[in-house]
């Protein structure tokens, strides 16, 4: 069974969970499936607005969900994170580049290294000359890339993306779909159910996502599998996901 993604390169929690997710695809040998999104796009037909509008008055939120991600970050061994200071950053022609990349069968190497850019880098993603030069760097066509975002064609496939996730239930990124279960952020279903199954004993803790169908609860134990992933995996596997043959991302 396949977990979409769906993503925007404008949120710092989805390049954590871009981070730690090839450690869990190879852990589990279950497939995340990539669907680039507009941020902004949902905000506005979600009726939300970004932590930093939404929380801007309550500086002890915003503290909090700093360490909450500082927490993250050292749990799973994300070294080379750096906030970019050009946040916020206008994410449009970004994430027509990503349908782009999808449509030419290169989304795995884009979404590689535009997460490098915006959250390791520093770069300012919204430049299009920024843009094509990073794409150029990872030997990407950074030209015909940044051309195909004003097809048509390219803007649609974003605007339906878009839509369909707040149809299913999206308000943010990032947004995980397993199955027909939803679920919003990094980490939130997994703490419960770590600490059920380390007081069950190893026997638990080998129990792997095998797609069958059940309720709720049985959803979130699925994808707590799934994210519990060790720092020293991630160290290991890196911020690149696995090449697959034949598949675009």
């Amino acid at each position: 069974m396949e977990v979409q993604f769906h993503f925007d390169f404008g949120s710092p929690n989805a390049y954590l969970c871009h981070a730690v997710i090839p450690a869990i695809e190879g852990r589990t040998g279950v497939r995340f499936d990539y669907v680039p999104v507009l941020l902004g796009g949902i905000f506005k037909l979600a009726n939300n607005q970004s932590p930093v509008t939404a929380y801007a008055g309550i500086p002890n939120k915003l503290a909090y969900q700093r360490l909450e991600m500082d927490r993250f970050i050292r749990r799973h061994g994300i070294g080379r994170f750096r906030f970019n200071p050009h946040f916020p950053v206008n994410t449009l022609l970004a994430m027509r580049g990503a349908v782009a990349a999808e449509l030419d069968g290169v989304l795995q190497p884009y979404v590689d290294a535009m997460f490098r850019a915006m959250w390791e880098d520093g770069r300012k993603m919204d430049d299009p000359a920024a843009a094509g030069a990073v794409l150029d760097e990872a030997g990407l066509d950074g030209a015909r890339l940044l051309a195909r975002t004003q097809e048509p064609e390219v803007k649609e496939h974003l605007l339906r993306n878009t839509g369909r996730s707040v149809e299913r239930g999206a308000f943010g990124s990032p947004t995980f779909f397993v199955g027909g279960e939803m679920f919003f952020g990094k980490e939130w279903p997994g703490r419960p159910v770590v600490r059920r199954r380390r007081n069950r004993g190893s026997r638990a803790g080998a129990r792997r996502f095998q797609g069958l169908p059940g309720g709720p609860g049985v959803a979130h134990r699925r994808w707590a599998d799934l994210h519990r992933t060790a720092p020293q995996e991630a160290s290991r596997h890196g911020h690149h996901r696995h090449q697959r043959a034949g598949r675009p991302g």
